[in-house]
This record gives C-alpha cells, structure tokens and sequence, in this order.
C-alpha cells in the first residue's frame, strides 16, 4: 500500500462555463480558456505562477490540452493530457493533487472541457475492441439486449435489480430526477433549469426501465477549471486563507473482482465505488454521516440510487428509503447535488468532476448563498467512469471552520471581479484577462482570437 501523503493540497481557484447543449457553436479552446481565466482570477495568481497543468478531455485529437494552455503563456511547463472516461476531470484533479502532495509542484492548473456530438454517447474507433465491449457482453449475457442507447441499458439494470432485490419503486428513481431538476433553479451554470412534477417525470419517454429520459444526463458543451496549490504557497498568501478549501481525502479506484460477478449492479462499479468512499473518508478523518452535502455522479437517477447505497449513505439495500423521506434534499439528512446534478447541469465529460469541485468550493466558501447547506465542515464528490474508474474526494475548509453564508455583495469586494460567481454566471474584461495570462511568455498567436470569441458571448 502507498505511504499516506503527509502534504496538504489547497483547492485555490475555480472557475466554470455555462454548460451548454451541444450544437457546435463554441469550440474547445473557447471552453477551456474562459473556465482557465475564471480559475486563475478566482484563485489571484498568474499563470507565470503554474508550475504544471493538467488537460481534461475525452473527445479530441493528441495535445488539445497545450491548444488550450498556450493561449494563457507558453511558458515550457508540463501539461498532461488525460482521458478516464466519465471520471476525467476529477482524475486531473487526482493527478494535480499526486504532484503537489509529492512535491513536484506548488501550484497546479487543472481545466477539463468538452466538445460533444448532440445525442447519446459515441464510439469513434469501430475497427479496434471497444473497452468497455465486455460490460456490454456481460449485460448481454445476464440481461439481454434492448434498442435503447447502451449506457441507459446498463445503468437501468442496475435499477431494475435495486428493485429486484430491495423493494424500490419506478417512483423513487423519478424522486431522485424531480429532486435534481428542482436543485437546478438555483445553479445559473446548469444547462437545464426547469422543475418537473414527480408525474412529469414518470411519463417522460421511457427510455430502459426504470429510466425515463428526464432521469438522464444530457451531452453538454462546457469547460471548469481548478487552481491546486501547496501549502507554501497558501501561507506565502495568508489573505486567501479563507477561500482555500483543503483536499482531506481523495482516492482513485478502478474495478475490483465483484464488477464481472454477473450482478447488474456490480457491473457499474459498486465494488470500486464503495472503496473509494472508505479510502477517501478515512484519509479525511470524517465519518459519512458528518458530510451534509454531496455532488454524485447522477449520470442516470439509477446510477444516484446505488451510489447513495455504496457510499453509505444510507444503510445497504434502502437507499429508496432515504429518498422517500426527503433525505436527499434540503431539510432532510443530506443535500445530493445542490447544483442540479449531471442529469440538470449537463455532463460535458472532461468538465464534469470539475465543476462537482467548484460546487463543494463555493458551498464551503458560503458563496453559494442562494442554495447553501449551513454549517457544512465537509463535503464529498463522487464521480464516476465506465471502462472503470472513480474518484471520491472529501473536502474541508482550509481553517477550519463551518460555512456560513457571504452576500454576493461581500463576495464582489473580496475576490475584486465586483461579482459572486457561485450564483451568476459572468464574463471578464480584457484587462483581467490581462491580469493572469502570462507576463513573461504570452502569445498571441496561440491565443488566435479565442479572446474576442469568449468576450463576445458575455
């Protein structure tokens, strides 16, 4: 087993794009400039200041990740390009925090972003085995094969055995949608933002039993961005010390042998999901019924139901009896995706475990004060990849204390944008762009006229 890490990371800055349909119109390096911009002015660093950066994407040729990082300075630093599937962004989150706890680096600048095709997920490489081809020759085997788009096959026999084997009902997997769209209101980044009755839920078009289509995520067009620091280079900064929110615990995980059990619900990851929890939660010192807000990977209402299972959040086999009674919202045991979830939000991969970082952010912060869990002293983020891998990650404020809601107003004056980005979604000027680019290897050719792009669609 690896050494524990001894080094504290600081999540600094966060910054995200408004999650978008995917219709073409805004390209990648659009993407990841505007969310790596609102990282860097949200953390108050330049880019000179970044000793790595981490690019997360899945759709895109080799280097997409320099395309976007040379548009803020050509400043010879590492840059990884990384791709895990759904678990992309946080899996950059992953590697900026292995570098900095490592030593390697002080401040890491980690930008996911995406440039999806409208319409279910695709598989582009058709003359080679596809990886995650032996899910899908377990599902066959097990459960059979329908004309529905894949993933909500897989997801949706993980529901079906959560009914099989538990007693829940087609009416909590649509609880879990209603409770996510309705959280959507609040987010001015989430893609969709219309609230639903529990009866327009259940009658939207069926997609895979128990799965209706407003119990999916949709493909999105976006981009979010996190600055990760050290802990010198935090105290060399003492002002900022109340916006940094410490990374307590994290863990990556891949599959374990239960995934190929012939379990529906082992199949999407169960094994891996509940080992991650534990690993992450120990590494914090927090126990799960400490965390009173979550952002989970919702990909579809039945991944959320047996994730709450895995992650313990409620006892194993009556995750619907959590949300029956009003536990997944605000006013019962936990708030699960204050944001609105991948399923309200969008689910633009790369950017995904990101923005689930900016969200827990802002809520530690008390920025998020038009939807805050109060007295908050952790948070947890759960994102999930088929193929497989997962990250858990628990998070703390960097002093210690509990959040208290800040007025926007409060938010404007501290962090000198004269806004509060956790509740309007805002542009920049050209002098702050000015402000974080780089002063010593700036380029205007890389940067093109992705500037005046971005600056035209605020």
């Amino acid at each position: 087993m690896a050494p524990k890490r001894k080094d504290p990371v600081y999540v600094l800055g966060v910054g995200m794009t408004k999650f978008i349909k995917p219709r073409g119109k805004v390209d990648y390096t659009e993407l990841g400039f505007e969310a790596g911009i609102k990282a860097m002015l949200d953390a108050q660093v330049n880019y000179d200041d970044m000793d790595m950066g981490v690019a997360c994407y899945c759709y895109g040729d080799s280097t997409c990740g320099q395309r976007v990082f040379y548009q803020f300075g050509t400043t010879s630093i590492p840059i990884w390009n990384v791709n895990n599937n759904c678990s992309t962004g946080s899996t950059g989150l992953y590697l900026g925090r292995q570098m900095i706890a490592g030593g390697q680096a002080d401040a890491v600048l980690v930008v996911g972003f995406e440039k999806m095709f409208p319409g279910s997920l695709q598989s582009f490489f058709n003359d080679r085995a596809n990886p995650t081809g032996t899910f899908g020759e377990m599902m066959k085997a097990t459960r059979g094969v329908t004309n529905a788009p894949g993933a909500p096959q897989m997801f949706g026999n993980a529901g079906r055995e959560y009914m099989e084997k538990y007693g829940a009902k087609m009416e909590d997997f649509a609880e879990i949608a209603r409770v996510n769209h309705e959280h959507s209101k609040r987010n001015p980044y989430s893609q969709f933002q219309d609230e639903y009755t529990l009866e327009q839920v259940m009658k939207s078009t069926l997609i895979h039993e128990p799965i209706t289509k407003l119990q999916c995520c949709p493909t999105s067009d976006g981009g979010a961005a996190a600055v990760l620091v050290s802990q010198a280079f935090l105290d060399a900064r003492p002002h900022l010390k109340e916006q940094a929110v410490l990374i307590a615990g994290q863990a990556l995980k891949t599959d374990d042998t239960s995934v190929f059990s012939r379990s529906a619900i082992d199949l999407m990851g169960y094994g891996m999901n509940q080992d991650a929890a534990k690993t992450a939660l120990a590494e914090a010192g927090v126990s799960i019924n400490e965390i009173k807000v979550v952002e989970l990977h919702d990909c579809f209402s039945a991944n959320e139901m047996i994730v709450i299972d895995a992650l313990g959040l409620s006892e194993k086999g009556k995750a619907h009896e959590l949300v029956r009674n009003g536990d997944i919202t605000y006013g019962g045991k936990v708030v699960i995706n204050p944001s609105g979830g991948l399923i309200s939000k969008g689910h633009p991969l790369g950017a995904t475990g990101i923005a689930q970082c900016a969200e827990l952010v802002w809520h530690l912060r008390g920025w998020a004060n038009n939807r805050l869990v109060k007295d908050t002293t952790a948070a947890l983020q759960h994102n999930l990849g088929l193929g497989g891998a997962v990250v858990v990650a628990v998070y703390k404020r960097a002093d210690g204390k509990t959040n208290a809601p800040v007025s926007s107003e409060e938010v404007g004056k501290r962090n000198g944008l004269g806004y509060n980005p956790a509740v309007e979604a805002k542009g920049f000027t050209r002098s702050q762009v000015d402000r974080v680019r780089s002063k010593r290897a700036r380029s205007e050719w890389a940067l093109q006229d992705t500037e005046k792009k971005v600056e035209a669609r605020f």
